[in-house]
């Protein structure tokens, strides 16, 4: 679990640096704690490794007033859980489903214990991402995405691919761009 926890915690270190985080920003976390421990998606969940996970991505994302919001499975339509004072900021629309281990993975069902006062919202748009064993979280960052090549690609056995946004670009020909 030590290793975990320090992977996750370079991993958060590296998207903050190579995606220009600041506070305010919101970050969503995608978490199959099945492929972390080697096995396949949806099938070994642990809510122990899902909290060295989330412990070494807080450590990180807090300090720097970085928001984090954590996407549950296909079981819940891969709906998010954040803080309630976050998604009423954004103006997101809060729907009824509290995750569990069975019904939204082990991480979804960790961030919604451990937020002070957590909600699920059915979509955001997040600044940023790790998707930590292929669960698919583009549906919630704006647009553009913009894939990270991360050092920092594994937590246990699962592969993990970040992403950064950025503005998208209008105006044609005649536009100029910083």
């Amino acid at each position: 679990m030590d290793k975990i926890y320090e992977q996750a915690k370079n991993t958060a270190l590296e998207l903050v640096e190579k995606a220009g985080l600041r506070s305010g920003n919101l970050v969503i976390i995608g978490c199959s704690t099945s492929e972390v421990s080697g096995v396949r998606i949806g099938t070994g969940g642990s809510t122990d490794v899902a909290e060295s996970i989330y412990e070494g991505l807080i450590s990180v994302f807090k300090e720097k007033g970085i928001q984090i919001a954590a996407q549950c499975c296909e079981h819940l339509n891969r709906a998010i859980v954040l803080e309630r004072d976050e998604a009423v900021k954004r103006g997101f629309d809060e729907v009824c489903a509290v995750p569990h281990p069975h019904a939204g993975g082990s991480f979804a069902t960790t961030v919604y214990h451990r937020l002070s006062d957590p909600v699920t919202v059915e979509f955001i748009k997040a600044d940023a991402g790790l998707d930590i064993g292929g669960t698919l979280i583009g549906m919630h960052l704006k647009h553009v995405a913009v894939p990270l090549r991360l050092e920092n690609n594994k937590i246990g056995e699962a592969t993990v691919n970040g992403a950064r946004t950025r503005p998208k670009y209008i105006g044609g020909e005649r536009a100029r761009y910083e």
